[in-house]
């Protein structure tokens, strides 16, 4: 780990504009029969289990990696969304697919994030949808800079001392997961039962 927060924050508070019911689009990585990716996600799940319900671990249908979003369902219009991916086939098609790898963990002061690298390709990936979006909408929600690719395994489910997680953490030494990365999703998600869950709208392959 790289950084060692002493104090947990709840991750389930309600951002500005969620509430229960809510939905919204946005661009993410998943990891569906990626099976590296699973077996990693369940030996992190297995060694933070002990901890209780101080963690939400992720079941591996709701392993993501985040990249864009859009804007809420009826804020949106629907033909916009449908233009956006349109952009965005386009674009995607010029970027090759490429292989990542998920791992170590860093503990983040609302989760335990797993690191993805090479990041270049998964950036470029974002430019891309960030770059369709502009197309339709001539402006892009949500800022270029701060995005650190990453995949959480577990999110913090209350306030408190980070220690107990630390010392599981510590002791840790996992083998990385290795997954191939050949498209992005739009999807459509929500957080009404404290997990991101999502519908598919639109799958795009890489070339």
């Amino acid at each position: 780990m790289t950084t060692q927060p002493e104090i947990m924050r709840n991750h389930w508070w309600w951002r500005p504009g969620w509430s229960v019911g809510r939905r919204f689009y946005t661009w993410h990585l998943t990891f569906e029969g990626q099976d590296d990716v699973h077996r990693l996600a369940v030996e992190y799940r297995s060694a933070l289990a002990s901890l209780g319900d101080i963690l939400t671990p992720i079941p591996d249908r709701w392993l993501h990696l985040t990249m864009q979003g859009i804007g809420f369902v009826g804020e949106i219009k629907e033909q916009d969304v449908d233009a956006i991916v349109d952009a965005a086939q386009s674009r995607l098609h010029a970027i090759p697919a490429f292989d990542v790898q998920v791992g170590p963990e860093v503990l983040d002061p609302e989760a335990v994030l797993l690191r993805v690298r090479p990041d270049s390709p998964v950036r470029s990936v974002r430019n891309a949808i960030r770059d369709a979006i502009g197309d339709v909408l001539g402006e892009v929600p949500e800022k270029a800079e701060g995005f650190t690719p990453h995949v959480s395994v577990a999110y913090s489910s209350g306030d408190g001392a980070s220690e107990p997680i630390t010392q599981i953490l510590t002791g840790l030494n996992l083998t990385p997961a290795q997954a191939r990365i050949s498209s992005a999703e739009l999807i459509v998600i929500h957080r009404d039962n404290q997990m991101y869950e999502w519908e598919p709208f639109a799958k795009v392959p890489l070339n």
